[in-house]
């Protein structure tokens, strides 16, 4: 397909401008076709590869072997790829790992040296470990990425994974048995190696002592409206008022039953040759992704989403009469020039807006399979498994934030569009969330499991602080920590300095500190008769 190669070089500064909106936290984005669209452009970009060499060469990097399926033998193994820091360690010290979740592990190598994995470490002479999840980054068991080649990237081979690793692996340069049960380990994730952190406690907890779960999303579901109204309402009240009058003016206009207002709205934003609107609809969300990138340390986090906010300007009651021959808000046509700016120019000739944005109208790049296509790895696993797809409020009463065109059915497009059916193995008609939440879901609990969620973090409706979860006490045994302001997993990086970081994060790092080093005394502690 030589032409579709040729776009996706075209579009690569486009997909680049949307992804680098929403920061370090493109891969776990919300689910929406025209946004996977962009990644799957952006697939052989690798821009970041190199500055993510420079970090890894400080931890030496090994493997370890794993089979391709823990459940049954197919002949076949994989090397997973981990990375040590033995900075702090001494003999007697527990074991962290962090799970490195849907991305490169190398990605995470900043936790490693200044963030939590290196704060615990220094607190109890402990050895440090970033483990990199199967199917990403080099930890890759196939050849492709087809339906079939994906079957074995699922949640209960992964936690396999981590098992298996934890039981036997062995430390080069390290002397000792360092495997559980002999030696505590600590499993801390992010996100949904937060989820992957805390399943593990509950899997297996005669291998992790103790497990961190950061913004952990515990609850999969399949209509996640809650991930854009908590963006509603943490977000600067008066971007928020100019989105809010966007979305509805928009949806008034583009479904409109004249086929001449619904082209003209398109054309304001740039996009008139997007032949479904839906498609539309969708891209207008985009820079709202940028949200859940806000970081306190302006070094990680990304500044997109002020940007966004910036360009909207303060909201009034002016009315402009367009050269489309619609009149609509102040507030849509600042909306207006920033897509035009940010996406729509991107698309250029020979390449039509419906090769470069369309979903139904442009399959063909859905299906492309090779091993640059990572895009391919987590919406597998929200096809199969998580659900995530966001969709606007079920109550017409709540303010939307994204138009109404955005429903189950156009969200869960990706899953037909990109996994036909294999020999093999077929994509269900609907992921087994149920088959998640028997782990727990909003009330995944146990001793020594401690839930860390941000205030103001997207994704926290579906982790044990959302709306929706029971209130539960927070104890040493069973912490349960909300970071005032917080967004997605805001303890996870930290300083060289930790007296520089914000105080909400050095007493989240501390609390930590003080809840896990309680723990290990408990183990430590002379077993009464």
């Amino acid at each position: 397909m030589p032409a579709l190669k040729l776009g996706l070089v075209r579009l690569g500064a486009l997909a680049t401008a949307v992804l680098q909106l929403a920061g370090a936290e493109a891969r776990h984005l919300p689910s929406n076709p025209v946004w996977v669209k962009l990644a799957a452009a952006n697939a052989k970009q690798s821009a970041s590869v190199e500055s993510r060499a420079d970090a890894a060469a400080t931890f030496p990097l090994y493997n370890f072997t794993q089979p391709l399926n823990h459940f049954s033998d197919t002949g076949h193994t994989f090397q997973q790829r981990y990375w040590l820091s033995d900075r702090h360690y001494k003999p007697g010290g527990p074991v962290i790992v962090f799970e490195a979740g849907e991305g490169p592990g190398d990605e995470r190598i900043p936790i490693l040296d200044t963030g939590i994995l290196n704060i615990l470490a220094n607190a109890t002479n402990g050895l440090a470990i970033v483990l990199e999840h199967r199917y990403y980054g080099k930890s890759v068991p196939v050849q492709n990425f087809t339906t079939d080649s994906l079957r074995w990237l699922n949640n209960e081979q992964a936690a396999a994974d981590s098992a298996n690793f934890i039981d036997n692996v062995t430390f080069p340069g390290i002397p000792g048995d360092l495997t559980a049960p002999g030696t505590p380990w600590i499993y801390y994730g992010g996100s949904y190696g937060g989820a992957r952190a805390a399943h593990m406690r509950v899997l297996y907890p005669d291998l992790v002592f103790g497990a961190i779960s950061s913004s952990g999303v515990s609850h999969a579901t399949l209509d996640d409206w809650r991930y854009f109204d908590i963006i509603r309402q943490a977000a600067p009240a008066a971007c928020i008022a100019q989105v809010e009058k966007v979305v509805d003016e928009v949806d008034r206009l583009i479904t409109s039953p004249h086929a001449q207002t619904r082209h003209a709205i398109k054309a304001v934003f740039g996009l008139q040759n997007v032949t479904y609107d839906p498609d539309f609809a969708s891209l207008l969300s985009s820079p709202l992704g940028a949200w859940q990138s806000n970081n306190w340390d302006p070094a990680v986090g990304s500044t997109g989403f002020a940007r966004f906010c910036s360009a909207l300007g303060t909201p009034d009651n002016a009315t402009v009469h367009t050269a489309q021959g619609i009149a609509v808000s102040n507030a849509t046509i600042n909306y207006a020039k920033y897509i035009n700016r940010t996406i729509s120019s991107g698309c250029r000739a020979p390449q039509t807006q419906d090769e470069c944005f369309g979903t139904i109208t442009a399959k063909d790049q859905f299906l492309e399979t090779d091993l640059s296509q990572t895009w391919r790895l987590w919406q597998f696993q929200v096809c199969t498994q998580w659900g995530f797809f966001m969709t606007p409020p079920p109550n017409p009463a709540i303010p939307r934030i994204i138009s109404k065109l955005n429903t189950l059915d156009y969200t869960s497009l990706i899953c037909k569009l990109a996994y036909p059916p294999g020999e093999h193995f077929r994509v269900p008609k609907e992921p087994d969330v149920a088959a998640v939440n028997r782990l727990g879901g909003y009330n995944i609990a146990y001793d020594r499991l401690a839930i860390i969620d941000g205030q103001d973090d997207p994704w926290r409706g579906d982790t044990p602080h959302s709306p929706a979860a029971p209130p539960r006490p927070d104890t040493t045994l069973r912490p349960f920590k909300l970071i005032p302001h917080g967004v997605h997993h805001y303890d996870e990086n930290g300083l060289a300095d930790p007296s520089q970081e914000p105080p909400q994060i050095q007493a989240i790092h501390q609390q930590e500190i003080e809840f896990v080093k309680a723990w290990l005394k408990d183990l430590k502690s002379p077993k009464k008769a």
